[in-house]
């Protein structure tokens, strides 16, 4: 191979540790694997580089054979001896010494259909991997006010209430339509089955009577009135019990309505605090 076909992207110099790898650049000494003669390079890290060259350069055995290659071992050499077991060793590849790697992600080469709805991330199968990473790690933002959505277990829910509205006149509801037509007289059949009283329909609190509806032709919101109370804290069984009852019937949405009239929505889920508006989990996978 003439010497020419793979040159050093810039000259070795000292460099200062900047990231948890103690390099700000990836240096490779003495690369062997393959067609490469003992090549010294040198990579930035956290840049976008592109290797290039005529076919049988070495580029691929640079990178994919040997800084790949090495960054998966070096990684698998950080599991334990019991998982390195079941994985086996990984054999070096032929150099002196990389400095400045860390763990390794390498996309596969491959021939595919031509599709014209087929994007870079679905050829490549990195959308799969993309989605569980923001499944796990990314946070979610209101496309409304901007705000990061919030989700509260039961627990934070109700030492929410204890802290915020001590010793205030609270009423906690339950919500079961949210900006939707009907008459709705069957749930409120079946709400005064389940042993409430009361709803508020439309911002207004009522007593559930027989035959009971609405106007079928506007838009409605109904929440159950689950409970009254002046919060305390040696009333934190009841209050338990009540906001249990509401996530439930309200499928992990609850409202409290305080004595100044206002309400705030708390939820088990992801949710706006302000505007109320909520968002599904985030799943690793599609279904």
């Amino acid at each position: 191979m003439p010497d020419s076909a793979i040159q050093p992207i810039e000259t070795l110099s000292p460099v200062q540790p900047t990231d948890a790898t103690g390099y700000e650049q990836i240096e490779i000494f003495g690369a062997r694997e393959h067609n490469l003669k003992d090549i010294d390079v040198t990579i930035p890290r956290n840049k976008l580089v592109v290797v290039t060259g005529i076919s049988g350069s070495g580029k691929s055995s640079l990178a994919f054979d040997t800084i790949y290659a090495e960054g998966q071992r070096r990684y698998m050499e950080s599991f334990s001896a019991y998982a390195r077991s079941f994985i086996g060793d990984m054999e070096r590849p032929d150099v002196d010494k990389i400095n400045g790697l860390s763990p390794v992600i390498s996309i596969e080469q491959k021939t595919t259909s031509k599709n014209p709805r087929s994007t870079v991330g679905t050829v490549t199968e990195i959308y799969d991997f993309m989605r569980l990473l923001f499944a796990r790690t990314a946070e979610a933002f209101s496309y409304v006010t901007g705000e990061r959505m919030v989700k509260q277990s039961q627990d934070q829910i109700i030492e929410h209430i204890l802290s915020h509205y001590n010793n205030q006149k609270l009423i906690l509801l339950a919500p079961i339509v949210k900006g939707r037509k009907g008459h709705y007289r069957e749930i409120f059949v079946q709400v005064a089955k389940l042993g409430f009283t009361k709803v508020r329909t439309d911002g207004e609190i009522v007593d559930i009577k027989p035959n009971m509806q609405l106007d079928r032709y506007k838009t409605h919101d109904i929440e159950i009135v689950v409970d009254r109370l002046v919060v305390k804290a040696e009333d934190r069984f009841r209050i338990s019990q009540s906001v249990q009852t509401a996530l439930h019937h309200g499928k992990g949405l609850l409202l409290t309505l305080d004595e100044r009239g206002q309400t705030q929505a708390l939820s088990q889920y992801l949710m706006c605090p302000t505007s109320g508006i909520a968002y599904d989990e985030p799943e690793e996978m599609r279904k």
